[in-house]
């Protein structure tokens, strides 16, 4: 099968599975609580290790179904200046929003949708949830499986003050695919490993605050073959927040191996919450 023609069936079966969940949802929602029209924006947060490019096809697939979709850059340096970072642009969308993080971005979700009311549901895609204090190195050791800390190097930066180093961590290219995106061609993830932004070690090891999910419903697609947090983790992770979840036989970049399936758990949440 052609990539055209793949993306094409994996089109076809997205607008299928749209279709059915939000004519079930319809059904069930009485007249005076129907949708007044207005879409949310769905707001998409890469992690380290990676760009916001990895989002291209449920980009595509989202905009297909009429949703607005950002997806902007993570500066991967801090937890909260990350996540002071995505709330200036939460502040810039009128209307409902529903926030989606990958990875790292899981945790910059969590602390940045935090007072924004507008924020209806939060969706982890392979992703960290954690709770106040927790890191994402932290969990990510927390239980066994992750290959990330044998193939993690660092790079050490100057910082305009000139008193100590900044420290970068990226994932070494002869471990990349293995570590990261085992089910994507050898081409893509050379690409990926090549192009990748590393993320700050004080942002992979910063504590994290007062989590959203406490008080905002969330969803969780864990891929089953993650290589970078363990499963066993993430559902830990879903579990405590009470999350919606569903699991797929897929690596850590679930987005664009599974984008399909990512894109349905995002209208899972729409359909549940408009």
């Amino acid at each position: 099968m052609t990539p055209l023609r793949r993306f094409g069936h994996l089109l076809g079966t997205l607008v299928a599975s749209c279709a059915l969940i939000l004519g079930l949802s319809a059904a069930a929602v009485p007249a005076s609580a129907a949708s007044t029209g207005v879409k949310p924006t769905v707001v998409l947060v890469h992690g380290a290790f990676a760009d916001a490019s990895g989002f291209n096809d449920m980009i595509t697939m989202l905009g297909a179904a009429g949703f607005p979709v950002i997806a902007p850059a993570n500066p991967l340096r801090d937890v909260a200046g990350d996540a002071a970072y995505l709330s200036s642009v939460l502040d810039t969308i009128t209307g409902p929003i529903i926030l989606v993080g990958h990875s790292y971005g899981g945790i910059v979700i969590t602390n940045a949708a935090r007072g924004h009311a507008g924020v209806k549901a939060l969706v982890y895609l392979g992703a960290f949830a954690p709770d106040q204090g927790e890191s994402a190195l932290q969990l990510a050791d927390r239980f066994p499986g992750s290959k990330l800390g044998e193939a993690l190097l660092a790079r050490h930066y100057p910082l305009p003050n000139g008193t100590k180093d900044g420290v970068d961590g990226y994932i070494t290219a002869d471990r990349f695919r293995e570590v990261f995106a085992a089910d994507l061609p050898a081409y893509k993830t050379r690409q990926m490993a090549a192009t990748q932004r590393p993320g700050s070690v004080t942002g992979l090891s910063d504590g994290s605050g007062e989590p959203a999910w406490k008080t905002i419903p969330s969803w969780y697609l864990i891929p089953a073959q993650d290589n970078v947090i363990p499963p066993a983790a993430q559902r830990f992770m879903a579990g405590r927040a009470g999350s919606k979840v569903r699991e797929i036989n897929s690596s850590h970049v679930v987005m664009m191996s599974h984008p399909a399936a990512a894109t349905a758990v995002v209208l899972s949440a729409y359909a549940a919450t408009r």
